[in-house]
């Protein structure tokens, strides 16, 4: 399965929050002398200052993160770890498999299709 224009969609706000969640679970306050405030700040102005040039005018990107940036791999990947804890818990209870790669899914399972697929919607 595929996470459909993952870089794209990912709602700029929750990319945000993701990378929040991720530096409180990691009990992560800064990084060297760069507080978690600013990394969040920062964050947050990169992923919703986003302009490009189309046809001769200039947009501003209001969903998802630019395609090339530094900043979108990670926060793709953040984003998706949290979506996908819910997944892999069900695999391990289920004995099925489960596998990621930024936004490909890999999962088997004697399940039937159906519900696989109404596992990985969000």
């Amino acid at each position: 399965m595929d996470v459909t224009d993952l870089y794209t969609m990912i709602p700029q706000e929750e990319g945000v929050t993701a990378i929040k969640r991720l530096m409180e679970t990691s009990n992560l306050k800064q990084i060297n002398v760069v507080t978690k405030g600013i990394i969040l700040a920062l964050t947050r102005f990169v992923m919703t200052n986003n302009y490009f040039y189309l046809d001769g005018f200039y947009y501003k990107q209001i969903r998802g993160e630019a395609m090339g940036s530094p900043l979108t791999l990670a926060t793709a990947n953040t984003y998706m770890y949290f979506v996908e804890r819910p997944i892999s818990k069900w695999a391990h209870r289920t004995c099925s498999l489960y596998y990621r790669y930024i936004d490909d899914l890999f999962i088997m399972s004697n399940m039937h299709a159906d519900i696989l697929k109404g596992l990985v919607k969000f």
